[in-house]
């Protein structure tokens, strides 16, 4: 997709003014509650735990983590489907973190959302026409006889054929689904389209037609992506910084080839060495790395770097200085700030990863 250049701290780019973007300290915590007549609040879900990103015009953000890292939830909060417990979100300089009926509506012209399962965000009781042409009706941007005609321009643009605009969504096929979700976020010229995993449940081959399809639309609208995914070739075709998130946290962020090529957090790296190569003489190359235990609950995130329990390099360290313990006791008590590491990024680790070059990651 687009080129972007990054400041030396890996958090902007540096001809692009001003972020469309802000996050500041967001937090999203999900309530537990026990009782029946009278319910008592007993913890809560620490779905999103102090996020900070900036997002600047034109430019794609990758987000990547393990499942319940909480990518979707802050998608959702971005784009207020839910509220944040605190923090602040602004959207070209505007605080939206409270706005509320008509104001918050404006915004929602700005702003859509491509979701990963392209069956269920779709009403089958509807037909594509209606569906697409739902945006149109909810905030009279276009005359009522007009309608049709621009949603069969959208259907063309997207490659879906025009004529098939009262057929319903289970006569589509998965990646016909995946692009009448495309048309239907573009369909007011939104600044912001939020992708969450929007390639995910698709084969392989159509993965491939939709990422291309979303390059070909940023580069002719000028769109903005915050684009979550699991699959890290993905992010790195598409994305100009990936940022990495690990319960509730990002916990390193840069341009996509600086980390892919010199990863600074213990979890990036293990991230990386997943990825499978298909090269055999490349894969020789590739240590393997195999993160022992679970993921922590988000119910009670541990103290400290919240990847201290699973962290290889903390392992090493601590056996290297023949301790009893399995790490070094700094990283469980005191929580890493992100910092700004050799290669440009930041990393929020205490024994940030020495530089290496890893084998490169296969285009999806």
């Amino acid at each position: 997709m687009s080129t972007v250049t990054t400041t030396q701290d890996g958090t902007a780019p540096a001809q692009r003014g001003e972020p469309l973007l802000r996050l500041r300290n967001v937090v999203k915590y999900f309530p537990i509650t026990r009782g029946i007549l009278i319910q008592r609040h007993v913890g809560d879900v620490h779905a999103v735990d102090g996020v900070d990103l900036d997002i600047y015009p034109g430019e794609t953000l990758g987000l990547v983590g393990e499942t319940g890292c909480g990518k979707s939830t802050l998608a959702r909060v971005v784009m207020r489907l839910q509220d944040a417990t605190s923090g602040s979100i602004e959207f070209e300089g505007r605080d939206i973190t409270v706005l509320r009926g008509e104001e918050l509506r404006k915004i929602r012209r700005e702003m859509q959302m491509v979701f990963q399962d392209p069956y269920a965000s779709l009403n089958p009781r509807k037909t594509i026409g209606s569906i697409i042409a739902e945006p149109f009706k909810l905030h009279g941007t276009v005359p009522k006889g007009g309608v049709r005609s621009e949603v069969q321009q959208l259907m063309e643009l997207v490659g879906l054929n025009p004529e098939h605009f009262n057929r319903y969504p289970h006569e589509f096929s998965g990646g016909q689904r995946q692009r009448i979700g495309v048309a239907r976020a573009l369909a007011l010229r939104p600044k912001l389209i939020v992708c969450d995993e929007p390639v995910s449940a698709l084969d392989v081959s159509i993965q491939a037609q939709i990422l291309n399809l979303l390059g070909d639309l940023q580069s002719e609208f000028n769109l903005t992506y915050l684009f979550i995914a699991h699959d890290l070739s993905v992010v790195k075709h598409v994305s100009d910084r990936v940022a990495v998130m690990y319960l509730g946290k990002i916990v390193e962020m840069a341009e996509g080839d600086t980390m892919y090529a010199h990863p600074k957090h213990p979890y990036t790296g293990a991230l990386l060495s997943a990825v499978p190569i298909a090269d055999p003489h490349r894969a020789r190359l590739k240590q393997r790395i195999i993160l022992e235990g679970d993921v922590p609950s988000p119910i009670d995130p541990p103290p400290g770097c919240r990847f201290h329990p699973r962290c290889p390099q903390t392992k090493r360290l601590a056996f290297d200085q023949g301790r009893a313990t399995e790490y070094v006791p700094i990283c469980a008590e005191e929580e890493p700030l992100l910092t700004r590491q050799e290669q440009g990024q930041i990393a929020a680790c205490h024994f940030p990863l020495e530089e290496r070059t890893l084998p490169a990651v296969p285009e999806p």
